[in-house]
């Protein structure tokens, strides 16, 4: 049985191996690197914030609230505010003479925003058959209709709109489960 997130979060305080933060670790470090990579174009910064971000876990353990988020929510957004403090930083530095201007916070928050939830989509995506994959990709991505789906995959009309329902009802609770769906 694997324990969770909240179990893991409260026993950082009373346990001195650091087996919980281990194990959030494995659970969220791959898909938070690859958030941080998104948002920053930078792997080396991607894995600074990472880091950070657990490091304030690890810290803070005691500010988490399970009644007001998901660990996954307030471990998101630990990330993202490194994320906006790194481009700040960046953005009060001058820029080099080929850098392009910084962006205004406004502009810096919107664009955060839409990766994280390109980010999260993705991941949602992945946690869906290849079958439910492929009409989603199709239907949605490429806006074919369903009847060329069908002709696209060789299936039967009835067999394409069965699927695309499913693969968005799959969808909607891997979403409702990282808490996008609401």
């Amino acid at each position: 049985m694997t324990a969770s997130d909240s179990a893991l979060v409260r026993q950082l305080a009373t346990e001195p191996s650091g087996d919980g933060l281990k194990t959030l670790y494995r659970r969220y470090s791959g898909e938070l690197y690859g958030f941080a990579c998104n948002a920053l174009g930078d792997p080396a910064l991607a894995e600074e914030v990472v880091q950070d971000a657990f490091t304030s876990v690890w810290r803070h353990a005691d500010r988490f609230d399970p009644e007001r988020a998901s660990f996954r929510t307030w471990l998101y957004q630990l990330t993202r505010n490194r994320i906006i403090d790194m481009r700040r930083r960046a953005a009060a530095r001058p820029p080099l003479a080929d850098e392009p201007e910084g962006h205004e916070p406004a502009e810096l928050d919107e664009s955060l925003e839409q990766a994280a939830l390109r980010w999260q989509i993705g991941a949602a995506l992945a946690r869906l058959s290849p079958e439910h994959r492929q009409v989603i990709r199709l239907a949605h991505f490429e806006a074919l209709t369903m009847r060329e789906v069908a002709e696209a995959t060789g299936l039967p009309l009835g067999t394409v709109k069965s699927r695309t329902y499913y693969a968005l009802r799959h969808l909607r609770l891997a979403l409702d489960e990282m808490e996008l769906g609401r």
